[in-house]
């Protein structure tokens, strides 16, 4: 193994005192392991290029918390600068194909097609001309049939646009007033539907408020031991187990397991994000903490202290026995 490099031990013990492993680190960052294990020993031959090297070890600094632009000039005698660097000879190879001039074999071909597309586009104006002439000689002979039936038709044709009128008038009346009618309907029928849905919400939160109010009042959470970053507490006097854990500050290692070993969540938990736990059907909880400070742990919606000084003790292990009230 290579000798840590200043920067190398000062991101090593940063990362270690967030309680995280380079496994955790590499779901953080997306960077391989290789590349993170090579930035702590200064072994940047691994890397794929020197910008690589810069931009891995910004990703890792905030990952863990570390002013990147603060590092990078603390450290600048371990980090290396980039440089231009040689071109691939693929691309190479892409641009000097690109410089052969194509142009001139298209105007060759356009060249040779050219009588052709004449002769095409005579052809074509011929058929347009003669098209247009039929036309005016059918237009024409409409025309004067047209005039001979006009005294004959005038008439009907009054006659039955007054008709036409009065039908389509009683049938607008008509469509207008069914549509009002339905409009009418669909909106009373969304109405009861809010309605409904917003009595069966406040329903339900009161009874979930009466709930919480009427289990806090008996609910005891008390302390059992403490051993060195582990702490064990005792929940009774209710009958639902919730723990709900939120993240204020930075993103943080959380583990959560019952009694028998089985994982509800291992995983990173984001600033900001909080998760929730229904363990009412289990009788231990083991809650592992990578990263304390910012976190925060409520148990049936009450907020608890976590066991130790975070600003002590970064990483911090609780676990909690709960009996039900109804089994007491």
């Amino acid at each position: 193994m290579l000798a840590l490099t200043e920067l190398g031990q000062r991101l090593r013990q940063e990362r270690e005192s967030k309680g995280l492993s380079l496994e955790d680190l590499q779901k953080l960052t997306k960077i391989q392991k290789r590349y993170l294990l090579g930035i702590e020993e200064g072994n940047y031959e691994v890397m794929p290029g020197k910008f690589y090297v810069r931009a891995f070890i910004k990703q890792y600094c905030e990952a863990i918390g570390l002013d990147t632009d603060a590092i990078f000039e603390e450290y600048k005698s371990d980090i290396p600068s980039t440089q231009t660097e040689d071109m691939p000879q693929q691309l190479s190879r892409v641009r000097s194909r690109k410089e052969i001039p194509q142009h001139t074999k298209g105007v060759s071909k356009a060249y040779d097609y050219l009588p052709t597309v004449l002769v095409v586009a005579g052809v074509v104006v011929v058929g347009i001309i003669i098209w247009v002439i039929a036309q005016n000689i059918v237009s024409d002979k409409n025309k004067e049939q047209a005039n001979q039936e006009a005294p004959n038709s005038e008439v009907q044709q009054s006659n039955t646009q007054e008709e036409t009128n009065e039908t389509t008038a009683k049938n607008d009346n008509s469509k207008s007033e069914d549509e009002q009618s339905a409009a009418d309907k669909k909106e009373k029928a969304e109405k009861e539907k809010a309605a409904k849905e917003k009595a069966a919400k406040e329903k339900a939160e009161k009874e979930k408020a009466e709930k919480e109010k009427k289990d806090s009042g008996k609910q005891e959470y008390k302390e059992v031991q403490k051993t060195g970053r582990s702490a064990t507490y005792a929940l009774s006097g209710t009958d639902a187990f919730n723990l709900e854990v939120t993240s204020t500050q930075a993103d943080t290692w959380l583990d959560v397991k019952n009694g028998k070993g089985n994982a509800f969540f291992s995983s990173i938990l984001k600033k900001g994000e909080t998760k929730e736990f229904d363990l009412t059907k289990e009788t231990e909880a083991r809650v592992n903490i990578g990263y304390s400070p910012g976190v925060e742990l409520k148990v049936n919606g009450k907020a608890v202290d976590l066991p130790f000084d975070s600003s002590k003790q970064v990483r911090q292990v609780v676990t909690i026995q709960y009996q039900p009230a109804e089994a007491q």
